[in-house]
């Protein structure tokens, strides 16, 4: 059973469509690291560059913005009030519009591989993110709330 079938079992709405993750990946961005010179982007690898993998997430492993990790970074996840919610790949331009998003817990989104290994997960508003590394285990998950 892949990823999207899993969710959906859990009878979770989900529905997908393709094309749109490079957008959303840069709302992403505008929402979470505008704070971030052009430099200071090239400095933490956030967009590929000459053969090395960029990786939006470099914004909380390499500590720019304040969030939490690993342990508690699910907690929070799992506490987040949720209705809709986009998940959206770091090596996919596909995305996923979860309606009904309040039974969606981190241990549901932990075990991705292939190109869903870096995920990130929206908010309609992009007031916050919960975003799961292909480093499961070494880096991530983190979890951050904008504004804060």
């Amino acid at each position: 059973m892949d990823f999207y079938d899993k969710l959906k079992s859990k009878k979770i709405q989900v529905s997908k469509t393709e094309d749109f993750g490079y957008d959303l990946r840069q709302k992403w961005e505008a929402a979470f690291a505008s704070h971030l010179s052009p430099k200071e982007k090239r400095q933490i690898f956030l967009h590929d560059k000459g053969g090395a993998s960029g990786y939006l997430w470099h914004l909380f492993s390499y500590e720019k913005r304040k969030c939490e990790k690993e342990e508690q970074a699910e907690q929070a996840f799992d506490k987040q009030y949720k209705d809709t919610c986009l998940i959206f790949f770091q090596h996919s331009d596909e995305v996923w519009m979860v309606k009904g998003a309040s039974d969606l817990k981190a241990k549901d989104l932990l075990m991705t591989d292939g190109e869903y290994a870096d995920l990130y997960i929206v908010d309609r508003d992009y007031k916050w993110t919960f975003v799961v590394t292909h480093e499961q285990g070494w880096i991530g998950p983190f979890f951050c709330r904008r504004g804060k």
